[in-house]
């Protein structure tokens, strides 16, 4: 399935899924309504669906599978914010070591210029180096605004104190139950789905805030800085997550893809950004959204896999 969480005619949120190639979203609890008559709690919100557990989600799928025409909106016509907004918290890990040492090299560049000094490489410091360590032994993530989380059809508004503004196209899990010390090979069966996040940054300040050493703060603290969608793909979707390659445009020009570092502290005024993911095997390459005057947090639709 492709849930996702929209607004239409000033409603409130509802809890919905896409569906007829995208053409369609479908009001879960109107489904329901429709099809079994009464009020089903479980999906009046994506997170009540996701709590509910299994026989929720097999009700849901029965749901979308079965569409009636009389819970049918045209995707056009609806709002999309981010499928949890807001999550009931957020997590932003370090994955990729390439990653971090690119991010470090970044700041030294920002701090050289804040001094009147030519940026120069002089490799990592002795406190870099033990990060680095760190990051081979054990997971390293900070804990996220859940409440700049923000959707695709929102615009993310650049924070007046900065003048360096960066994007990440990162790849967003959802878990579905409470989970303490997991081992590795069961880490999936607590994996409810799976979304695109583009993690936004003010470069400028982090690289002064970060001296403070308990983490980013304003940096990434703004609103609107964190956003998801255009959906969530349920994992039974995806047989290998890892198998999707991730790409970022920029006015059309391709700035990363797959595992690779988006270094975007170039990035000024309007521009049109394209995040997606693509499926390799079937090429399918999702459309743009614009962006006028402010970055337009849109997330093309995950691809079916093949």
């Amino acid at each position: 399935m492709r849930l996702v969480t929209y607004t239409h005619s000033g409603m409130k949120p509802r809890a919905g899924a896409l569906v007829d190639g995208d053409r369609f979203v479908l009001d879960l609890a109107g489904a329901d309504r429709a099809l079994y008559g009464g009020d089903n709690a479980d999906f009046l919100s994506l997170l009540a669906l996701i709590e509910a557990g299994d026989d929720a989600f097999d009700r849901a799928a029965d749901i979308v599978k079965r569409a009636p025409d009389a819970a049918l909106t045209p995707r056009a016509a609806v709002a999309l914010l981010a499928p949890l907004q807001p999550p009931p918290q957020m997590r932003d890990c370090m994955c990729f070591e390439t990653h971090i040492r690119q991010s470090y090299a970044a700041a030294r560049q920002i701090r050289a210029r804040a001094k009147g000094q030519a940026p120069m490489e002089t490799g990592e410091s002795p406190l870099e180096q033990r990060i680095l360590k760190l990051f081979d032994q054990q997971p390293l993530y900070y804990k996220g605004n859940r409440f700049s989380v923000i959707g695709t059809d929102q615009d993310v508004l650049w924070p007046s104190y900065s003048n360096a503004l960066d994007f990440e196209l990162e790849f967003g899990c959802y878990i579905k139950r409470a989970a303490k010390d997991v081992p590795k090979d069961k880490a999936r069966d607590f994996i409810f789905g799976y979304t695109i996040f583009n993690d936004f940054s003010a470069r400028d300040t982090q690289s002064v805030e970060m001296a403070g050493q308990l983490g980013p703060a304003k940096s990434k603290d703004f609103d609107t800085g964190s956003a998801m969608g255009p959906c969530l793909v349920t994992a039974d979707e995806l047989s290998d997550p890892y198998a999707l390659e991730m790409i970022a445009r920029v006015d059309g020009e391709e700035w990363g893809s797959r595992q690779q570092r988006l270094h975007a502290l170039d990035l000024r005024g309007s521009h049109r950004l394209h995040l997606a993911l693509r499926n390799p095997a079937s090429g399918r390459i999702p459309r743009v959204w614009n962006g006028r005057q402010r970055l337009r947090a849109g997330a093309p639709a995950l691809p079916e896999t093949r």
